[in-house]
């Protein structure tokens, strides 16, 4: 088989070797390049030390070309042996950079290996020189009926040629999909992928060995903008990127229904208001300013710039609490920056979204996103940020809130002539809060249901490969929803700590949040705190002093049994995650009613989060 090397230039010449004449050429370019080293470091030498340092080089370049043929040689008897595939190993040339007639002039590699040829593409300038290789090497793949794989560089950015990129990151596969101008377009192109993925054996959703079921932490980012910067909705219209802003910021629940496990100030998308507490602040300030600024230029003002003046605005409060601009839920990395022409492409990315398990639910997503930018549109969104406080963590973190709070969103989409059914985001509460367990004793039914909880990323550490800084994931949080308890005899405690249950909307309805030590890792935030489970609820008579029933919650198998494997599909980690449930367990013998209402008045002044009990602060602070 025949080595071939492409040279492009103008004339686009195509110049075919033989392995041999390729291992000559590149032997006699090392030795000229190692007499001219040999020479320029003689500097001022005699004569004679001229001709040594010649005879040196001659000898250098000697003992390269016999290492290089012993290499070869290698190489020639690799080629003649089978490998474990039964095809020949084949050396691959890397494409160099070649003096023609002094200019720099790349090559073509193409290497067959294993019965199909690889293409190894040089660097190209223009995009239309890349199109046009690419067509002379399809062109002559068919003529020879050979498949072919390219490698080598990728073409230049130009907004005519769309790409979809795999990349292996730890854990999952990346890939960027192409834009897309259309819900129809982009639905095909998501079942495709997600087709593709399964038939790769590859999936969007995983399984612990409890149970519990999520998502693979993957990220669906939602990017927006348009074919061009100039046709960026996000820099033609300032006040949409405020708008978004400002309608996320008054809705935790699209922060949060939609993520993955991992969320907080130190996750891979915090909010705005997450981070520093002046950020709010900030943002107001900010938001007047873009302004004030539009509505000089459309009185006719000169001397402004508009994207530059949304990009500075906002490029330093969208951040971690690092500074780091890209790890944001609105990240604007590629909006408008100074710092090079590919990230002024007028593209907002939304990291908030982790992949749902099935296209559908990735298109539901994107419809949301979509009819929330068409109403910003037609009518801009202005509304003051709330100071949400202890309770952004507190109260929005638990199942009921969210739903609340994005049924709203639904609502108002509905009240802006957009039809958004509230029951198309069911599959995403049952799937980010499932239920764990309930229970009725004497007309009060007991609900758990699983919540959300920020992650604390604890300080470096020394690893085997070097420093490290691990996340606690040793606390959860569920939340306990309590119907029909309307009567004041009866209380609700955990482990003994009365539950701070407080009213909603629903008659008869009241609810709280439950953090507790689930497991007991090494390296954690107070590592000498023992597990808090399981958790037993009882449900106190103040008149008899005793539990009228009860349950208890698991945290690990109640037998003790070591699961070997992760459950196989949604349906086993189910059956394990309700074996975990005992709608029985409750503490039997009399209550001290004194100590319950103790505990209660504590819990009233402490300055923990509201309505929610930390029983490792219970155990601790308010003892």
């Amino acid at each position: 088989m025949l080595g071939s090397s492409t040279t492009v230039g103008p004339s686009m010449e195509t110049v075919w070797y033989t392995p041999e004449q390729r291992a000559a050429m590149e032997a006699a370019e090392r030795a000229a390049r190692a007499t001219a080293r040999r020479k320029a470091g003689a500097g001022d030498a005699d004569a004679a030390q001229d001709g040594d340092t010649e005879a040196d080089a001659e000898t250098d370049a000697a003992e390269t070309d016999s290492a290089d043929s012993d290499a070869d040689s290698g190489a020639s008897a690799d080629a003649g042996s089978s490998t474990a595939h039964g095809g020949p190993t084949v050396e691959v040339f890397a494409p160099t950079a070649r003096l023609v007639n002094g200019v720099a002039r790349t090559a073509l590699v193409a290497e067959q290996r294993a019965g199909v040829l690889y293409v190894f593409l040089p660097p190209t300038e223009r995009a239309e020189d890349f199109v046009e290789l690419v067509a002379l090497v399809e062109r002559t793949a068919d003529e020879l009926g050979t498949p072919v794989v390219l490698e080598g560089y990728a073409p230049p950015h130009d907004p005519r040629i769309t790409s979809m990129r795999i990349t292996p990151d730890p854990g999952v596969i990346e890939v960027n999909i192409y834009p897309t101008a259309s819900f129809a377009e982009q639905s095909e192109q998501l079942e495709t992928l997600y087709d593709e993925a399964r038939q790769s054996r590859l999936g969007t959703e995983a399984f612990d060995l409890d149970g519990s079921h999520g998502g693979t932490g993957g990220g669906n980012h939602i990017t927006l903008g348009g074919a061009s910067p100039v046709e960026s909705p996000m820099l033609r219209r300032p006040d949409l990127l405020v708008s978004m802003l400002t309608y996320w910021q008054r809705h935790p629940a699209l922060s949060y229904l939609f993520s993955g496990r991992f969320i907080g100030t130190t996750s891979q998308a915090p909010r705005a208001d997450e981070g520093r507490e002046s950020a709010i602040y900030e943002m107001e300030i900010a938001f007047a300013e873009i302004d004030r600024i539009e509505k000089e230029i459309g009185a006719g003002a000169t001397g402004y710039h508009l994207p530059w003046v949304t990009d500075r605005a906002l490029r330093h409060l969208l951040t971690d609490i690092t500074g780091n601009t890209h790890r944001a839920e609105f990240c604007i990395d590629k909006l408008y920056s100074p710092d090079s022409a590919t990230g002024r492409l007028g593209i907002l990315e939304l990291r908030g979204f982790e992949m749902p398990p099935h296209h559908r639910m990735a298109m539901v997503q994107s419809l949301l996103v979509r009819s929330l930018v068409a109403w910003f549109w037609d009518q801009p969104y202005r509304a003051p940020l709330l100071r949400w406080g202890a309770d952004l963590h507190g109260r929005h973190l638990l199942p009921y809130y969210v739903i609340a709070d994005i049924a709203a969103v639904a609502a108002d989409l509905r009240e802006a002539g957009l039809d958004f059914d509230t029951a198309w985001l069911d599959p995403f509460t049952e799937f980010r809060f499932p239920r764990l367990g309930t229970v009725a004793i004497r007309n009060v039914e007991i609900e758990l249901r699983g919540a959300i909880e920020p992650w604390n990323v604890l300080g470096e550490e020394a690893t085997g490969g070097g420093t490290a800084r691990y996340v606690d994931s040793s606390v959860e949080r569920v939340q306990v929803r309590v119907l029909g308890g309307t009567d004041d005899r009866y209380v609700l405690t955990c482990n003994g700590f009365p539950v701070p249950l407080v009213a909603t909307d629903r008659p008869g309805e009241t609810v709280a949040g439950i953090r507790f030590r689930a497991w007991q890792p090494p390296s954690a935030l107070h590592p000498t705190i023992t597990v808090d489970t399981p958790l037993v609820f009882d449900l106190i008579d103040t008149h008899t002093g005793r539990s009228v029933g009860g349950a208890t919650y698991h945290s690990v198998h109640p037998g003790g049994r070591a699961y070997d494997k992760p459950p196989v599909n949604a349906v086993e980690a189910e059956s394990r995650r309700n074996g975990r449930f005992e709608a029985s367990g409750h503490t039997a013998g009399p209550v001290d009613i004194g100590l319950l209402r103790e505990h209660r008045a504590r819990m009233a002044v402490d300055s923990s989060v509201p309505m929610i009990l930390d029983l490792r602060r219970a155990r601790t602070v308010l003892q």
